[in-house]
């Protein structure tokens, strides 16, 4: 019974992970808009996603001790961080686009609200549940 509880919000609390993981790395694309040389990164929140909840393990979500591990070294969630496609050349070298960084930035915060707002739906709903309101 208590791992039914727990599995409605796996699935969400790992997303929420992953949200918070992507926000850092748009923030240091962002605070990097700069330096020159820098190489934007980004990640695929979709198969990172898909990683950390086990249903498109790859041999590199292998490495982690748990499926929804982050790690430090390049990785989140089992899916590899890439290079983002520079929109324009520059003479310093540097892909950050501030007009995508910003945008990006911005969707995945309302995101990011959206699974806090799921989460705090589904506590209420159980707590109702086990009161008996």
């Amino acid at each position: 019974m208590l791992d039914r509880l727990t599995d409605s919000l796996n699935f969400q609390t790992q997303a929420l992970v992953l949200r918070s993981e992507r926000q850092r790395v748009i923030a240091s694309n962002i605070a990097n808009a700069d330096t020159p040389g820098y190489q934007a990164r980004e990640m695929d929140f979709a198969a990172a996603l898909r990683a950390a909840s086990g249903s498109g393990r790859s041999a590199s979500a292998l490495s982690a001790t748990q499926a929804g591990h982050l790690s430090a070294g390049g990785t989140a969630g089992g899916t590899a961080l890439t290079y983002a496609a520079p929109a324009q050349t520059n003479l310093d070298s540097n892909t950050v686009d501030m007009d995508r960084e910003r945008a990006a930035f911005a969707d995945n915060a309302v995101h990011y609200e959206a699974t806090l707002r799921f989460i705090n739906g589904s506590v209420r709903t159980m707590l109702s549940a086990i009161t008996g309101q």
